[in-house]
């Protein structure tokens, strides 16, 4: 069996969602609509995820609308 190509594995995951991490560890999640050779992408229903780290966080139980598992 041939092994993947990168743009095969693209193709597999059109009108999916897929997570993009960039150099700058911003990562962008949303529905992969289209790509090139140059792995240039556009994607749809996009969100920023955003990082951040901090060492301890309390957070009031009457703001929590969903716990869930990664």
């Amino acid at each position: 069996m041939e092994p993947a190509r990168p743009l095969d594995a693209l193709n597999k995951s059109r009108d999916k969602r897929i997570i993009v991490e960039l150099k700058n560890n911003k990562q962008y999640i949303g529905k992969l609509k289209s790509f090139d050779i140059h792995i240039n992408i556009v994607i749809d229903d996009v969100e920023e995820r955003v990082t951040r780290k901090f060492n301890t966080v309390f957070i009031r139980g009457d703001t929590i609308t969903v716990i869930s598992t990664e």
